[in-house]
């Protein structure tokens, strides 16, 4: 499946629509970046920041799905070393981050920092360590 709109004509990249799926219904989303020097990882995660309505939905044991959620765009840089363990976040820099509100704004975010929807996974996908 083609990562551009054939329909439309859409030059824009699209959502694979699992992925698109999971932002809807509030999952978080990771991708790893290229770090800033050698022995360190860097990754960029959307958060779907969560609102009232979803704690209302999650005490009434099921999940809202929302086009125009507001999200947090952040990239993280740590020490390679650390990943696998607690303490991960010991010289962890956040190097960029940015929130933004509806799906267009948030594909545009994530084109400006040179992403790709295509390149996002669950987080149990990547070595994602948060």
């Amino acid at each position: 499946m083609s990562d551009r709109s054939a329909d439309t004509g859409d030059s824009h990249p699209q959502w694979p629509t699992a992925m698109l799926t999971a932002l809807r219904l509030g999952r978080r989303l990771v991708t790893e970046v290229p770090a800033s020097g050698p022995g360190r990882r860097a990754f960029v995660e959307i958060r779907p920041v969560t609102t009232t309505a979803d704690s209302d939905a999650r005490r009434q044991q099921w999940t809202r799905s929302d086009r125009d959620r507001t999200f947090t765009i952040e990239q993280w840089d740590y020490d390679g070393d650390r990943l696998a363990g607690f303490d991960y976040d010991i010289g962890a820099v956040l190097v960029q981050a940015v929130t933004v509100t509806g799906e267009a704004t948030l594909l545009a975010a994530i084109e400006a920092w040179n992403l790709r929807p295509d390149q996002f996974r669950h987080p149990w996908q990547t070595d994602d360590p948060r």
